[in-house]
């Protein structure tokens, strides 16, 4: 328990050592904030530009997919399959009309939306799903989304206030700013300049988690 006594100093000016790798805060951490009321930062919609474009990430341990229909509308879809939880999208980014995994070859659509199972009438009149198998109730579990100016925030939890709310509005002024032009992004550089006279951001993209080289805050 996190308790007097492994934190002596109850003023908070000390942290110590054994939070950093305690079973228990570890997952208070993930069910309070990550899972949690609480919106989390996606990616850039610049990221995933034309339909079909997908990338991945994480809110917390969970991994994230996120990616563009045919209709053009985001979604992020938590990134485990249904059947055994296996995951589903591997690759940091990329193009695709749909979403399988590749155990069992589930097959999901953008929306997150079960398409199709294998064998799932079974073969030669054996085997097979139970026929009041719903494909509805089995879909990739889907996060609620929002942006600011094209910066992505998605959350688990029905009960979390609205976006622009939750950041307030000192932080949703500054990613207005930030990003009030069109943004390009210029690859997993680790840094990067616009070019002379050049209208449009670029934002550098890193590979790792915060995923960003602009410091939002």
């Amino acid at each position: 328990m996190l308790t007097a006594a492994i934190w002596p100093r109850l003023d908070y000016s000390r942290v110590p050592y054994r939070i950093y790798h305690d079973p228990e805060a570890y997952q208070r951490e993930q069910e309070r904030i990550f899972r949690g009321p609480t919106w989390n930062f996606l990616g850039l919609e610049a990221e995933v530009p034309n339909l079909g474009d997908f990338r991945t990430t994480y809110v917390g341990d969970t991994p994230i997919i996120v990616n563009r229909d045919a209709s053009g509308t985001l979604h992020a879809l938590v990134n485990r399959c249904a059947h055994r939880g296996a995951m589903v999208r591997r690759e940091m980014s990329g193009n695709a009309g749909e979403h399988t995994c590749i155990y069992h070859q589930w097959c999901y659509g953008l929306d997150g939306r079960l398409h199709s199972i294998p064998f799932r009438r079974g073969i030669r009149g054996k085997g097979g799903l139970d026929p009041g198998f719903d494909m509805a109730a089995h879909g990739l579990r889907k996060l609620r989304v929002a942006s600011v100016n094209g910066a992505l925030f998605g959350t688990l939890s029905d009960d979390v206030e609205p976006l622009e709310d939750y950041l307030g509005a000192p932080v949703v002024a500054q990613l207005r700013r930030l990003l009030e032009r069109p943004v390009t992004i210029l690859g997993s550089t680790a840094s990067a300049s616009a070019p002379t006279g050049s209208s449009t951001p670029r934002i550098p993209v890193t590979t790792t988690m915060p995923a960003y080289c602009t410091n939002f805050w």
